[in-house]
């Protein structure tokens, strides 16, 4: 059952954008600012060529990049950013084998109450090591992931690189099977969300983002499977996965109902399978459960989507 939001929620994430090949450059697709109107303003004027800037970097390098300060580096809205309190970005390509479909970009500010984790594990010499992650004031959190490596099938990261798949974990404080759970208690980090990020040249790198109660990434998470949800002839996807800190579980194990389903080009979800870009959408009618934003970001695997994931806010 859908439910409203009460209230405003302090995010860990304030901005999220998508930038689109177009010809030899990267453009503006669309982006969530919030109430940041003059950085809005700004982001939408720029376009990045291949190496240019925070997109243009996980282009030309071919994986996700984490920035922790823009002050001397290559970001190229560093006054605007610092003007709407912004100090760190993570971008994630999203690539068809070797063909660029899109970039999201990630945008956090530093402050002493926004707890979160937004984490890129590669794969070294057999085993997950942190590449790099922000974690806002989760200081000791980021010193023992720093310090964590992870076998394949072990733990949150791990799992997403045995399976090659989304997974969704809960009680992150108390599960067994979140290696960093006596941390992540401590630091008030409640739910996770890993997904594997496929690059050019088969390179593994896996994205975890761990959310923190008051100050959560999402209020809802899903997981959509797009290899298993042909709708008649068209690509489809089936809910496999969710959870909201209002309504629980969002999908069900029961094999008397149906599950959700959707079709090519039905809601936001539907979009992404129609185009194979990612969806950031900001106060649109029609959002789930009542939320004012959403981000859906496919995977693409042996050339087509695999699965598609989504938050909102």
């Amino acid at each position: 059952m859908d439910v409203a939001i009460d209230a405003p929620v302090k995010t860990f994430i304030q901005v999220t954008e998508v930038w689109v090949p177009e010809g030899d450059r990267l453009v503006h697709g669309e982006g969530n600012y919030g109430t940041l109107d003059a950085f809005a303003a700004e982001s939408r004027q720029q376009s990045f060529a291949k190496g240019e800037g925070l997109p243009g970097k996980a282009w030309s390098e071919g994986r996700p990049v984490v920035l922790k300060g823009f002050d001397g580096s290559y970001f190229k809205r560093t006054e605007a950013a610092h003007e709407a309190g912004l100090t760190s970005a993570v971008a994630i390509p999203v690539f068809n084998g070797n063909t660029l479909k899109a970039v999201l970009v990630v945008l956090c500010g530093d402050d002493d109450n926004r707890t979160g984790a937004i984490e890129i594990w590669h794969e070294q010499d057999g085993l997950l090591m942190l590449d790099d992650g922000y974690y806002g004031a989760a200081r000791h959190f980021e010193w023992v992931s720093q310090h964590t490596h992870f076998p394949r099938g072990q733990g949150l990261p791990g799992g997403v690189w045995s399976s090659e798949t989304p997974i969704l974990m809960r009680d992150l404080g108390s599960g067994y099977r979140f290696i960093r759970s006596e941390s992540a208690g401590k630091a008030g980090l409640t739910t996770g969300l890993g997904l594997p990020v496929p690059v050019p040249g088969g390179m593994t790198y896996v994205l975890t983002l761990l959310s923190a109660r008051g100050t959560p990434i999402a209020r809802r998470f899903e997981i959509w499977d797009a290899s298993a949800g042909k709708v008649g002839r068209e690509p489809g996807a089936v809910l496999v996965d969710g959870i909201c800190s209002r309504e629980g579980p969002l999908w069900t194990d029961d094999t008397q109902q149906k599950p959700r389903r959707v079709a090519a080009w039905q809601g936001q979800i539907g979009k992404v399978l129609g185009t194979g870009l990612p969806v950031v959408e900001n106060g649109t009618p029609g959002l789930s459960a009542g939320y004012e934003s959403m981000v859906a970001l496919p995977i693409h695997q042996h050339g087509e989507i695999s699965h598609i994931v989504a938050w909102y806010v």
